[in-house]
């Protein structure tokens, strides 16, 4: 990270467990689980039935009223991203066009933004009119599509879809002029992101980020893939609390989901010239890529997974035995998840066997690009906090995992934290958190 020291000074969420981190933090600390039927569209004929699903929310409460008919053009994955990045600023005391118009207390040019996001699937209701009227002889005709189809399709319908779109109506809502940045590499995503933004400000091309990911994975779209891979659980249809195992020998897939996570990345003194709260400070980053030729797995030896972590410790400049707490990716996919485990054990050595590892998305679900983020606030509030919930539905650890998964919850100082998470395209991503032990207070 260089000589210019990364804070991060606020947080912002919305999962399946609640609308703000706050409400995340306690559904992860009692051992809920955000996981259920399906509600978003009819699930009959998939083989999973039950998915992560955010609260009900009325997304015009969270934008000005300047912007709000903006929201026309907003699909799920920005309406997630616009809620926890209005939560995030706000937590960080930083006053923007979007929070407070009168009182602006950042120069907009020296903001970056930095969103994950994955690859938004559409709302089928939106294009079934044009597919229909495309349609000869019972098969789908291209030439008609491009003569009658397309006649009912908005011309502003891309817009809801770019990935980009995600970053860019927050820069808009809060008009942040500094650089910005879509990372559209799956579940590693939002880590990439907030490594990438915390550089830009090491860097010196930006005094504050925003950065994390949001993605919305209850789509029959989306879902139905997953089904057909055979990468959702088609187990405990009717029991969501105890369908997804990350690392436990009863595993039998993920569950997906939707979720928003974003964190306010600044330069140190800045945060403390003005008297804000430090959550932690971003100390290493690393990142890779898992070679496997059938990208749909990651190398049985989690190599990828073993590179990024060897990476992000090497530029903290910490030892395996500084760590308190890891919380890894843990999809519940048997095959990743133990791969996962040999490249952390690879990555750490001896040491693994003693630092606490705490998975979260039996909890909160696959959230895609969101999940990275999400779990960085976790790990965050648990050092803040000097606590390490238990992992839920990791009753039996799978056989060749040899991580310390946190069976009860712990009150224990956290000096340092590490999160990693792998894509089911093969990149590979890692972050250390370093506890400022209270460096500044608000």
């Amino acid at each position: 990270m260089g000589s210019t020291r990364v804070v991060i000074t606020g947080l912002g969420a919305i999962t399946p467990l609640g609308l703000t981190a706050d409400e995340m933090w306690a559904g992860l600390c009692a051992g809920s689980c955000g996981i259920g039927p399906i509600r978003a569209f009819d699930p009959v004929g998939f083989t999973c039935k039950i998915a992560g699903q955010a609260p009900d929310y009325d997304i015009r409460q969270y934008v000005p009223k300047s912007h709000r008919k903006a929201t026309k053009l907003m699909s799920r994955d920005i309406e997630l991203s616009v809620i926890a990045a209005q939560e995030a600023l706000a937590d960080s005391g930083l006053r923007t066009k979007g929070i407070d118009a009168e009182n602006v207390n950042i120069d907009p040019a020296r903001v970056a933004v930095n969103i994950g996001a994955g690859l938004i699937s559409c709302d089928l209701v939106e294009l079934a009119p044009a597919v229909a009227a495309s349609v000869t002889g019972g098969r789908f005709d291209i030439r008609k599509w491009g003569k009658e189809g397309l006649e009912l399709v908005t011309p502003l319908w891309l817009l809801k879809y770019l990935p980009n779109m995600v970053a860019c109506h927050i820069g808009i809502i809060h008009d942040l002029q500094g650089p910005s940045n879509t990372i559209t590499c799956g579940e590693a995503g939002s880590h990439l992101a907030i490594a990438e933004a915390g550089q830009i400000i090491a860097r010196g091309d930006s005094d504050v980020a925003v950065a994390g990911g949001a993605e919305a994975k209850v789509n029959p779209i989306v879902m139905i893939r997953q089904c057909l891979l055979k990468r959702a659980t088609s187990e405990n249809n009717d029991n969501p609390a105890s369908a997804c195992r990350p690392f436990d020998a009863d595993a039998k897939g993920s569950v997906f989901g939707e979720g928003a996570g974003v964190v306010i990345l600044e330069k140190l003194t800045r945060a403390q010239g003005r008297g804000a709260r430090i959550y932690a400070e971003l100390v290493g980053v690393g990142q890779s890529n898992s070679l496997n030729p059938e990208y749909e797995h990651l190398e049985p030896d989690g190599k990828g997974v073993q590179l990024a972590i060897e990476k992000a410790m090497a530029d903290a400049q910490i030892e395996a035995a500084d760590l308190d707490l890891i919380v890894p990716h843990g999809t519940g996919i048997p095959g990743d998840d133990l791969a996962e485990a040999k490249g952390i054990e690879a990555a750490l050595g001896e040491a693994t066997s003693k630092i606490a590892v705490w998975p979260t998305k039996s909890m909160l679900s696959n959230t895609g690009a969101a999940c990275g983020a999400l779990d960085v606030i976790a790990a965050v509030r648990a050092m803040n906090e000097s606590r390490i919930p238990a992992a839920k539905n990791c009753d039996r650890i799978a056989d060749g995992c040899n991580l310390n998964i946190v069976q009860q919850p712990q009150s224990r100082k956290i000096r340092y934290a590490l999160c990693c998470s792998y894509t089911f395209g093969g990149q590979t991503a890692a972050l250390v958190l370093k506890n400022v032990d209270g460096e500044t207070a608000r």
